[in-house]
């Protein structure tokens, strides 16, 4: 369940991405530093345009973490196991469903596609690990793999300094 966006919230964000945030509905997670990491988006921009990415990532160190993950070629092996243990497709499938339904309780959108390639694919380890910090550990196994493999990404302090230059 994400918490109300504090317009400091609001500002770490912005400052994290390096641009304001859109269709933010809520803080998903927050880092051991207290910063957000992940923040829930609406299904929809305010254009209207469909936006599926629920979970976003926005801690850059996290970030940065999940594509040193996609750089080791691990997407590719974990596409792989998707293929040979049925119980790991299984769980996919279930997190995949579960991410439909948070979303759909904001709004349908005329696609059931997911984040991250879910429930077929292995497509972004950032999506994946954004809704695993969401949604807890046990719900995505693939996200929780992707947790595991990026380290203590926080353990440097917060990623996004106050505009005053002290750690906000």
């Amino acid at each position: 369940m994400s918490e109300a966006v504090s317009p400091e919230d609001r500002e770490v964000v912005a400052r994290q991405l390096g641009r304001p945030p859109r269709a933010l509905v809520g803080v998903a997670h927050r880092c051991p530093c207290g910063q957000p990491d992940v923040v829930q988006t609406a299904p929809r921009l305010e254009d209207g345009t469909p936006f599926p990415t629920v979970y976003y990532l926005t801690c850059p160190r996290a970030s940065a973490a999940a594509s040193r993950l996609e750089s080791a070629g691990l997407m590719k092996q974990w596409q792989a196991d998707l293929a040979t243990d049925p119980e790991l497709a299984a769980a996919y499938t279930a997190a995949h469903e579960a991410f439909l339904a948070t979303r759909d309780a904001v709004d349908v959108l005329p696609t059931r596609a997911s984040a991250g390639g879910m429930p077929d694919r292995v497509k972004c380890l950032h999506a994946l690990a954004a809704h695993s910090l969401a949604a807890g550990p046990g719900v995505n196994p693939v996200g929780d793999r992707a947790l595991e493999g990026m380290g203590e990404w926080w353990t440097a302090g917060p990623c996004a300094a106050a505009q005053d230059g002290s750690d906000a």
